[in-house]
């Protein structure tokens, strides 16, 4: 594995053929079609986004929609908020941390609710079941401005 132009610079430790440095991680970044995969390929995240009393990680379950992602909430609780245009992340990652590896993909963008009768119809059919109790008829979609992921293989990977 080629890695010219390493996060150290040209001619540093990592721009050469082969493994990183001895008891270094190999960290790479994942193409757009990869990231897309990974998201398809599971069904929990995280969404962040910034409220009155700061910064906000919630896990919710999902399905991909459209350029990102849609999932269901309770009307009177706290990802209720993002019904209104709102500036998020949403990350969903792998991890195995006996083998220092995994991988990580952020998708940036907007949520906002679910209104229209032809897509809701469609979700209630096909969309997102929420692991969590009680009700949970709000539809919200994130809409990713920007995909990006990494991969990050522990020292002794190869």
């Amino acid at each position: 594995m080629s890695r010219t132009g390493g996060p150290d610079g040209p001619g540093g430790p990592w721009d050469r053929e082969g493994p990183g440095p001895t008891g270094a991680a190999h960290l790479e970044e994942l193409p757009t079609p990869v990231c897309r995969r990974l998201l398809g390929e599971h069904v929990a995240g995280r969404v962040g986004f910034a409220e009155r009393g700061g910064p906000v990680i919630l896990p919710v379950n999902y399905r991909p929609y459209g350029d990102g992602v849609v999932f269901r909430t309770s009307p009177t609780g706290v990802l209720s908020q993002l019904r209104r245009r709102t500036a998020v992340a949403f990350e969903v990652d792998g991890i195995d941390e006996a083998g220092q590896s995994g991988w990580s993909v952020l998708g940036r963008g907007f949520a906002e609710v679910v209104t229209r009768d032809h897509q809701l119809t469609q979700l209630w059919q096909s969309g997102p079941t929420p692991w969590a109790q009680g009700t949970r008829n709000l539809f919200i979609a994130v809409t990713f401005e920007s995909l990006t992921g990494r991969r990050v293989r522990g020292p002794w990977a190869d």
